[in-house]
């Protein structure tokens, strides 16, 4: 896609949005980043420290085998180039949250480098900068009963945290969302975090600015950083409030990231708006000097090998596969890929199945539905997938009608038994034997006398009325394509 093409219009002001993200994902690992506290969200507040993530005299880290890890597979699985070397720095701020002083993390030699993850389907490459590792801080806490108090609640404080930082090449709120969605799907897949919003195991800054043509000239605005957004909601919106709002500026006071500098800003979800908190800091502000207390990793290639076979099939690939093995749609393949569980229960029921499609559409409407209702996930849901397979095969081997099916597959949904056990015992096998349907065929027949006449008359309707009749003296039982065969006849005097 040429830049021109991504240009933007607005009250005579021709301007190209230039998003970059940092996506901070916690890592599901047993212990925390640099001691053996245990790493879980929640908890007593301050019942889950030592004094090494308190940062105490004396207490001395240890790096988490499973934190190093975890940024390997992370960085194959966006194509980065794992470093042979790697270190950690101190990144030094005084902030409530941060009981040391500073934070563990990695400076100028990251553990990953360069990669790129596609969005919109393969449209667009995001480029990566970096990927490392740090630690997170602890959480201040502002609450109503306590209006003139804040507290801190330390459980937090070296929890293992990877930053993702990826090159400025997003032209968009949408694309800035749909990468991080594209972050969130990958370390989900990975299953080396949750990628919970809500509870923070997920969190996005984004580095926006605009570059204003005007004839051969080119400007760019001050280059902000966009904190406090824990929602693709939010993202969305405070990227869009953040273009007009320099988009505003630029008419006004015309002013440029060279004159100006950076900034950060705050969004305030309530209000939809970004707050000025503070001019950007440099990396001079920070202080970073290697952390003295632990040394240098050396990664072997082998190790980077081993971990490689854990990465498996990410999702976009699984995706094409899906669409070129099974059939299915764009919008199938998107919806099950969305869930590793849920893609793998899917080939698991289409592995043998008569229609793979088939068994797609029930995952997407009857499955979904039930896990929805329950709030639950597919790995919770009663009925494995080879029970799903039995009950589409028995539709399309004619044993049952996709009517009584629905009804089997309600009772497996709530007892995990067998189709084939449920047809048995409540006797719900299609009727597929001719005399006993041409009976049927010959009650409705006499019962309805003007239907019949109707019928006869041209009046077709009156078929399908017969034919629901039919369905109703079976109890849905009738083989439909039969059913409706002897019907004919029967009504045609054949």
């Amino acid at each position: 896609m040429s830049a021109s093409s991504l240009n933007r219009t607005l009250d005579g002001i021709e301007y190209e949005i230039v998003v970059g993200c940092e996506v901070h994902v916690q890592l599901l690992t047993k212990t925390k980043a640099f001691c053996a506290c245990e790493n879980r969200f929640g908890g007593i507040p301050n019942s889950r420290v030592c004094p090494v993530c308190l940062g105490l005299p004396g207490a001395l880290p240890v790096v988490s085998a499973a934190l190093v890890e975890g940024a390997i597979i992370t960085g194959l699985a966006l194509g980065s180039r794992v470093a042979e070397i790697t270190k950690f720095d101190r990144k030094n701020y005084v902030y409530p949250d941060l009981p040391k002083g500073y934070q563990i993390s990695q400076y100028d030699l990251p553990i990953c480098v360069g990669g790129a993850l596609e969005i919109a389907e393969g449209a667009r490459a995001v480029g990566i900068t970096r990927v490392h590792m740090e630690e997170d801080a602890g959480k201040s806490l502002h609450l109503e009963e306590a209006a003139n108090a804040s507290y801190v609640d330390f459980n937090r404080c070296g929890t293992p945290l990877l930053e993702i930082v990826s090159e400025p090449d997003m032209r968009s709120p949408e694309e800035a969302v749909a990468f991080v969605e594209g972050i969130r799907e990958i370390m989900r897949y990975l299953e080396i975090s949750d990628c919970n919003m809500e509870e923070g195991s997920l969190r996005c800054d984004a580095n926006v600015n605009l570059r204003i043509h005007e004839g051969e000239k080119l400007f760019a605005t001050p280059i902000v950083e966009i904190k406090n957004m824990n929602s693709f909601r939010a993202i969305r919106a405070a990227l869009e409030f953040e273009t007009d709002r320099q988009l505003a500026e630029w008419r006004s006071e015309r002013l440029t990231l060279e004159a100006v500098g950076k900034s950060t800003r705050g969004f305030n979800d309530e209000t939809g708006e970004t707050v000025l908190q503070r001019t950007k800091e440099a990396a001079s502000d920070y202080r970073y000097f290697p952390e003295p207390d632990l040394r240098p990793i050396e990664i072997g290639r082998e190790l980077v090998e081993k971990l490689r076979s854990r990465v498996g099939e990410l999702p976009a690939a699984k995706r094409e596969r899906l669409k070129a093995q099974y059939g299915l749609s764009d919008f199938d393949a998107q919806t099950l890929v969305s869930s590793k569980a849920m893609s793998g229960y899917f080939e698991e029921a289409a592995s043998g199945s008569r229609d793979p499609k088939k068994i797609a559409n029930w995952i997407l409407t009857e499955v979904r539905g039930v896990l929805n209702d329950r709030g639950i996930e597919i790995t919770s849901f009663a009925s494995p997938p080879e029970h799903l397979r039995e009950l589409v095969d028995s539709i399309e081997s004619g044993i049952i009608s996709g009517k009584i099916a629905k009804d089997v597959f309600a009772e497996m949904a709530a007892s995990g038994k067998r189709p084939s056990e449920i047809i048995r015992e409540r006797g719900l096998s299609q009727i597929a034997d001719e005399g006993e349907l041409r009976r049927v065929v010959e009650s409705v027949i006499a019962a309805n006398e003007k239907s019949v006449t109707d019928y006869r008359a041209g009046r077709d309707h009156a078929l399908k009325y017969l034919m629901g009749q039919v369905m109703k003296e079976s109890r849905g039982r009738a083989n439909p394509i039969a059913a409706a065969r002897l019907l004919e006849e029967r009504l045609n005097g054949r």
